[in-house]
């Protein structure tokens, strides 16, 4: 997403691959909303609380307890299920048309009735006013939407796109109330009106109320009496005071590898528990191939054969993340490790001055690695810098880093400025597609100037017309293959994804799973 890429739940990564849990809440649902409410803390931001714009990980933790979509993830599983639709399918065999028919009686939270106008409206809406920073880039696919009567919705895609299902379950397909939305714009209040099983009740810079939606209908069963989210803007140091003495129930987001590596330690001694789940947040270095130094393949091999994972995750992350040795992570179908088969786990100085001379390349490589300094994660600087102490003690490089803030960051990528910098990516759904077609399709998320026919002429549009995802393997691992050998990114870790919970404050481990969900209805306060 717009490299969905906030940062890491830890150093890191939030949410997918995972381990698989059991299934969620009963079919009707539970909008009682009893036990106590609970308070949780997080050093990112929610940047929109309107689903049309926002495209990071905090403001679809929002979206999905405010909104509702036709899907959803049930806790534990990667397979979309009914949420606001009865049923949904594919009624072609090209995977071009998908129809879906809502369940009766639907209501917003304001009392409003919800029906298929409603969902034409959210989504021709997103599509129109195409925020830079919203999920209308998911739906190139999408050519329009019929509505043959209130409770029956029909999508026409102008591509196959077996993978649809799994984006409209998603944030990006949250439904809003359309008497209470402009079409053209994004609502700038921040107020949200959606059917989910949450209110949002108040929203500003330090914290956002959440109520539990009396008239909420969907599959959640909700075990609290509401939630309130602080932010602590980045200030780690604070958010760890204010679990430590009580003031917030959870720290989600934002602790550093230390905090956790240290809190975990300590065995429960402080009266906080350190909750680890599974995630398929990645993060790669990118090269851009129109750089003159970084541009040149033989420098982009001697760095692939150069950097060492293992000791970026014990020295940096403490542990906090796995090494990544492909463009799909771990634990999602398609995963190979082309970029373990092709350049090996251990450093290999004698291999990466060969990949140099091969390329004509003599003398120090003078490169500097740019950086960026929280968005995707704490300890971004500190692992660049790592990563240049690796390239500079093979003696064959001269490589520094700089550091800069996020919005001058993203716009010097754009404008071409930058050899070599870090992205992170937090998937938007848990599916192979997810981690290749914003990487390397028209428009990517990388700006990093490659191009590859088969990837986008064949591999792409193959692998998302097949309904069968496990029957996408061979497909995948040829796209796998043909970037380790061309390199136009260098993956280097997956994280694994935490949470520190007081005593008494339960449910965690049905948040932090393979969908990306955050599900404030499964946190229970005793």
């Amino acid at each position: 997403m717009n490299m969905r890429n906030q940062w890491p739940v830890l150093p890191v990564v939030a949410g997918l691959a995972s381990g698989l849990l059991t299934g969620c809440g009963s079919e009707t649902g539970d909008s009682g909303g009893t036990g106590s409410s609970v308070v949780m803390g997080m050093s990112d931001d929610v940047l929109a609380t309107d689903p049309a714009s926002g495209y990071d990980p905090g403001s679809w933790l929002l979206f999905d307890n405010v909104f509702q979509s036709l899907l959803s993830f049930p806790r534990g599983q990667t397979e979309p299920q009914p949420e606001l639709a009865k049923q949904c399918s594919f009624t072609d065999s090209r995977a071009t048309v998908y129809q879906c028919e809502l369940k009766p009686g639907l209501k917003f939270s304001n009392g409003d009735p919800l029906t298929s106008k409603d969902v034409k409206f959210s989504f021709d809406r997103m599509l129109k006013i195409n925020d830079p920073a919203g999920p209308a880039v998911m739906f190139p696919m999408l050519g329009g939407i019929d509505t043959p009567d209130a409770k029956t919705v029909v999508f026409h895609l102008k591509s196959s796109d077996a993978t649809f299902p799994s984006k409209i379950a998603s944030g990006a397909g949250s439904i809003v109330d359309h008497r209470q939305y402009d079409a053209n714009g994004v609502r700038t209040d921040h107020k949200a009106v959606g059917s989910g099983p949450y209110k949002l009740d108040s929203f500003d810079k330090d914290k956002a109320v959440f109520s539990v939606n009396g008239d909420y209908k969907g599959t959640a069963k909700i075990k609290n009496s509401g939630v309130t989210l602080k932010f602590f803007h980045g200030d780690r140091t604070a958010l760890k005071k204010a679990l430590l003495d009580g003031t917030v129930d959870i720290a989600y987001r934002g602790l550093s590898a230390s905090d956790i590596a240290g809190l975990d330690q300590q065995d429960g001694s402080k009266g906080v528990d350190v909750i680890e789940g599974s995630s398929a947040e990645v993060q790669h270095l990118v090269f851009n191939m129109d750089d003159p130094v970084a541009g040149n393949l033989g420098v982009r091999k001697a760095m692939a054969y150069l950097i060492d994972r293992d000791a970026l995750i014990a020295n940096v992350y403490q542990g906090t993340a796995t090494p990544l040795y492909s463009i799909i992570p771990a634990g999602i179908v398609g995963h190979n490790t082309a970029f373990f088969d092709t350049y090996g786990a251990r450093p290999s100085r004698a291999k990466a001055a060969a990949a140099l001379r091969a390329d004509g390349v003599t003398g120090k490589v003078r490169l500097t690695l740019w950086s960026t300094p929280s968005r995707y994660g704490p300890a971004t600087d500190e692992e660049l810098k790592a990563i240049a102490g690796q390239l500079n003690a093979s003696g064959l490089f001269d490589a520094d880093v700089k550091s800069v803030a996020f919005d001058q960051y993203e716009k010097d990528i754009a404008a071409g400025k930058y050899g070599v910098y870090v992205k992170g990516w937090v998937p938007d759904y848990p599916d192979a597609d997810n981690f290749t077609a914003p990487f390397f399709g028209k428009g990517n998320v990388l700006g990093n100037n490659y191009a590859n026919r088969a990837i986008t002429g064949t591999l792409i549009p193959a692998t998302a017309a097949q309904s069968d995802r496990a029957a996408t393997d061979k497909d995948f691992g040829r796209l796998q293959d043909i970037v380790a050998a061309e390199l136009p990114v260098l993956p280097v870790w997956q994280a694994k994804q935490y949470a520190v919970v007081r005593d008494g404050v339960y449910g965690l481990e049905y948040c932090l799973d393979a969908s990306t969900v955050f599900r404030f209805w499964e946190l229970s306060k005793s």
